[in-house]
């Protein structure tokens, strides 16, 4: 398998979330942590996944729901940070990741637009 930069930078912010949500108190644990991870490692799954789908539309379909989880978590940071279970550095940093994220999706999913018009 081509690993792409954007799987290894989420797979990379995936481990990070799990070491963060470590320390939330225990009963966030089937609440906010549980989605955190959930969502963190849908972004590398959807992306692994559709880059083994048979069809360009299918891969993009992945890499939409990627994307869509990406957006979730940003939620879910703003509500960690504002429920106090995470610093302001913690938060900007895993947010400045989750944006870089993000943008590499776009760029993937604008290219490969390109193949099917």
């Amino acid at each position: 398998m081509k690993e792409l930069t954007v799987f290894k930078k989420a797979h990379e912010f995936t481990l990070e979330i799990y070491k963060v949500t470590a320390d939330f108190p225990s009963e966030e644990k089937y609440r906010l942590v549980d989605q955190l991870i959930r969502a963190s490692y849908s972004i590398p799954s959807n992306i692994t996944e559709g880059q083994h789908r048979n069809t360009t539309k299918d891969y993009m379909s992945f890499l939409y729901n990627a994307r869509g989880s990406a957006f979730e978590i940003k939620y879910f940071l703003l509500l960690s940070r504002d429920l106090n279970y995470i610093g302001d550095l913690e938060f900007q940093k895993l947010t400045d990741s989750l944006v870089e994220i993000i943008k590499m999706l776009n760029s993937l999913i604008n290219s490969l637009k390109k193949k099917i018009v």
